[in-house]
């Protein structure tokens, strides 16, 4: 690990923060932008977040096996980081005016608005999939021994609310509203993440790893086998838990930011989010070395509990205080628990197939609970309160329902950290895994 501070750190903060920039425009963002510019309804808003969920999965499937093939993590991790940036750029292009003139045959401008930006966000989704989930995670796990996978993964899993920040910080400077503001937005953000890629070609060092034996084919299956799941049972064990904690998040998360905005009425959101977003970020980072010392039992069930907490706050109550204090706990434990099992997952993944498992993580965390999560949240607003907008248009108001049936998920969560956990000889990361 001596060898790797320096250089490795400065490109793990680079790369995990500026891909959860732009990660966090199309999460929380994309959902924001097709609700005010093209009138989205929740079903509209589940089927783009769904689409895009399988988009990533397949993605991360195909090129996370082909990356342990040719075993080279760097040029898919740089070059996809360069086209993720063009791809965000082109949303420029999804404005009514330009929409009207091009697409004046397919019907109202808002309704192919709505469908080009889930096509792009699909097309967007595929170049951040190859350079994020499947390429820059497998490098992370061939780049970090056994002994500093919580420090690591500490720093990787607090980029999120980092990024939450710096995009709410940002975005506070403008009038979503208008389209102009988007367009800015898009060219900055598109910018910063191909220049980002670009510097990948200068300080990120490529891990000492092997091509991979076998057939290409074989490597896509590879972690959906019977006989794979059979030989690492505590790392699905984890794998489950972890989705179940997913498909809790993706119950809220899609309409969180409308729920502050409209439902609460907080368009100062970003000031009084800021400072929760700061105490968190800072939890996260440490919660890495909690992890490293007490285990993931441990870790994980706090981790759990501060999110029951912040959820339970957020249902009960709309003043200004609470909402601040429960939106500190939720996000805490979301983030907590991202680093604990982002760092438990990867020290259970066998040594010289961190790409091929990339597949297997990423339906944990996006496709399952990106298809349904997104369902749960679109039945719990089917009777939700609609308001009529100055254009005349009409549009839902998410409510605090969304947070009760996100925590009901996240208690099936607790019992699976009382699972007997494997354990890991030091000679692990050498010779496969050793239990």
């Amino acid at each position: 690990m001596k060898k790797l501070k320096g250089r490795f750190w400065l490109a793990l903060t680079i790369f995990s923060l500026m891909g959860q920039v732009a990660w966090v425009v199309e999460n929380m963002y994309f959902n924001v932008f097709i609700y005010k510019i093209f009138n989205a309804s929740a079903a509209d808003i589940s089927t783009m977040v769904t689409a895009s969920a399988v988009t990533a999965t397949l993605t991360t499937i195909f090129m996370g096996a082909l990356s342990d093939k040719i075993g080279k993590r760097k040029l898919f991790i740089c070059s996809g980081y360069i086209l993720w940036g063009i791809s965000i750029f082109s949303f420029v292009l999804l404005r009514e005016d330009l929409i009207s003139k091009t697409f004046a045959f397919a019907g109202t401008a808002a309704a192919t608005g709505v469908s080009l930006t889930i096509i792009l966000d699909c097309v967007m989704t595929f170049f951040g999939s190859t350079a994020n989930d499947a390429a820059f995670n497998a490098w992370l796990t061939d780049s970090v021994d056994g002994e500093k996978r919580g420090a690591a993964e500490g720093i990787n899993a607090m980029m999120p609310l980092v990024s939450i920040l710096v995009v709410f910080g940002g975005f506070m400077f403008f009038d979503l509203n208008k389209a102009g503001s988007w367009s800015l937005i898009y060219t900055i953000i598109g910018v910063l993440v191909t220049a980002v890629g670009i510097l990948g070609f200068f300080i990120i060092d490529e891990p000492e790893i092997q091509p991979a034996e076998g057939s290409y084919w074989g490597g896509i299956i590879y972690g959906f086998r019977p006989k794979t799941i059979a030989s690492n049972k505590k790392l699905y064990v984890a794998l489950l838990a972890f989705i179940l904690f997913n498909i809790s998040i993706q119950i809220f998360m899609p309409y969180l930011i409308i729920y502050y905005e409209v439902t609460l009425g907080m368009k100062d959101y970003v000031l009084i989010m800021a400072p929760a977003i700061i105490v968190a970020s800072v939890i996260t980072a440490l919660w890495g070395k909690v992890y490293d010392k007490r285990g993931y039992c441990f870790s994980g069930v706090l981790a759990i509990v501060s999110l029951l907490l912040g959820y339970g706050l957020l249902f009960l109550t709309k003043a200004t205080i609470p909402v601040f204090i429960g939106s500190l706990f939720m996000m805490s434990g979301y983030l907590c628990g991202m680093a604990v099992f982002g760092a438990y997952i990867r020290d259970h993944i066998p040594v010289g197939m961190a790409g091929r498992f990339q597949g297997v993580r990423i339906c944990a965390q996006v496709l399952i609970p990106g298809i349904v999560g997104p369902m749960i949240g679109k039945k719990i607003l089917e009777n939700a309160d609609t308001i009529i907008g100055n254009d005349g248009t009409q549009s839902f108001v998410p409510n605090a329902n969304i947070f009760l049936g996100a925590a009901v998920v996240a208690l099936f969560v607790l019992p699976l950290f009382f699972k007997k956990r494997a354990k890991i000889k030091p000679d692990a990361r050498e010779g496969g895994m050793v239990k």
